[in-house]
């Protein structure tokens, strides 16, 4: 397909806006991992006559510190400074991402559908992002803001996010999703409580608005558990076994921020685009595969390579 540079530029005010607030909601995302080291509290407690410095978690957990000294006070001094240093940086820099969203809106920066960045936010949040690569239409979305461009709505267009889900990680994925909430569905309920598995195909839940999750997994192997369902809860997910889905885990990934038509912002985590454009040439050959859908696969594997190559060169020798 010949590829026309003119078609997939974008307004140089709206990539203006879109360095300005990546570079915020970056400086968000790090100053709120700092702001891991001080969860909890740091306090003073008297035992027996004795002062000792307790280092409380957020779950109610306690360890001591040590008696009171020179070394603990200026331990505690320096925690409390620091928690209160790192908390009113995470509040300013939420404040001027809040504003970032709304200019990203003005200028019509982000394309993304907004529950799909939503849903993205949603994992971060729980923690649950590191198991979950986003495959399949919507990683153009992190290919085109990195490359700065616009792809076609033609080979945009889609009502699901596919997400390949790591079975190499279940167990701490277990531990994780049950801080958060009782089931993977129940965690995607708090973006849309909509949100329902479908009965007959219990790998994708929909919305009202017939916006459809999909998760996938790798063949079993490894000694993989198979079938798996995300939690204990009889209407979660059963992840269904994908084609080619291990490869996709074992890909080079690629990570960048997107940006949702209502101008919120979420970091996606996909495949490299030369991983994408091999897969999606791959599967417009698949004689089983509906040919509108192979059609507009070739389509995507054409835009993906032209940007891969014209645009972001440094990331064929990461290929």
């Amino acid at each position: 397909m010949p590829i026309n540079l003119e078609n997939f530029e974008i307004d140089p005010d709206a990539a203006r806006q879109y360095i300005d607030a990546r570079a915020v909601f970056v400086e968000l995302e790090r100053t709120q991992k700092n702001a891991l080291q001080v969860r909890g509290g740091m306090v003073w407690k008297t035992v027996n006559g004795q002062d000792y410095l307790i280092r409380t978690s957020t779950t109610g957990g306690q360890k001591s510190l040590g008696r009171r000294s020179p070394e603990t006070e200026a331990m505690h001094h320096s925690f409390i400074e620091k928690k209160q240093s790192v908390e009113e940086r995470v509040s300013s820099l939420k404040a001027t991402v809040v504003r970032h969203q709304r200019m990203n809106r003005a200028l019509r920066v982000g394309r993304m559908p907004t529950i799909a960045v939503a849903i993205l936010g949603r994992l971060a949040n729980a923690g649950l992002d590191d198991y979950f690569r986003v495959v399949g239409t919507h990683s153009l979305y992190a290919y085109e803001a990195a490359a700065g461009v616009s792809f076609a709505a033609e080979i945009t267009s889609t009502r699901d996010i596919d997400l390949l889900w790591d079975t190499r990680k279940r167990v701490t994925f277990t531990q994780k999703l049950m801080q958060d909430s009782p089931s993977m569905l129940a965690a995607l309920q708090k973006v849309d409580k909509t949100f329902q598995v479908i009965e007959d195909q219990k790998y994708t839940a929909i919305n009202q608005d017939g916006f459809e999750v999909d998760i996938i997994r790798r063949f079993a192997t490894e000694g993989d558990p198979h079938p798996i369902r995300l939690s204990d809860a009889e209407d979660d997910f059963w992840v269904v076994q994908a084609k080619r889905a291990g490869d996709l885990m074992n890909a080079p990934e690629f990570t960048e921020i997107v940006v949702a038509e209502s101008g919120a912002m979420a970091r996606m985590t996909t495949i490299h685009p030369s991983v994408f454009v091999s897969f999606k040439r791959w599967m417009a050959k698949e004689p089983d595969r509906d040919p509108i859908k192979r059609r507009r696969d070739a389509l995507q594997a054409d835009a993906v390579e032209w940007v891969l190559h014209e645009r972001l060169p440094h990331l064929l020798a990461k290929a």
